[in-house]
């Protein structure tokens, strides 16, 4: 029996249970959300790292999405205030798009 000890999509026991399996589960304590929320970002941000296809890839980013809406929600923070302190980071310190790679600073 696998042991999974994680967070899962609204409807996965649905899923579980349309192939005839047993589970069990439990719904987390307000305490316990946004620290699963932080764990299953890493697994998924892992599976990203992992893909070789553009399709993939949105699959992966589209969970990021959600659980960074979740993580939001949890917060009690907007996705547009979210939005607004990229803008403000941006601003002060760029944005990633000259994909600029770092190899070294050299000391004085």
């Amino acid at each position: 029996m696998p042991v999974y000890n994680k967070l899962v999509r609204d409807k996965i026991l649905e899923f579980i249970e349309s192939d005839g399996l047993a589970y069990n589960a439990r719904i987390l304590e307000p305490s316990e959300i946004l620290s699963e929320v932080k764990e299953k970002m890493i697994e998924e941000a892992k599976e990203f790292r992992a893909t070789e296809t553009v399709h993939e890839s949105v699959e992966e980013l589209a969970d990021i999405l959600e659980l960074l809406h979740t993580a939001l929600s949890v917060l009690g923070v907007t996705y547009e205030e979210l939005d607004e302190v990229r803008q403000q980071k941006k601003e002060n310190r760029g944005g990633f798009e000259k994909a600029i790679y770092l190899v070294n600073v050299e000391d004085k």
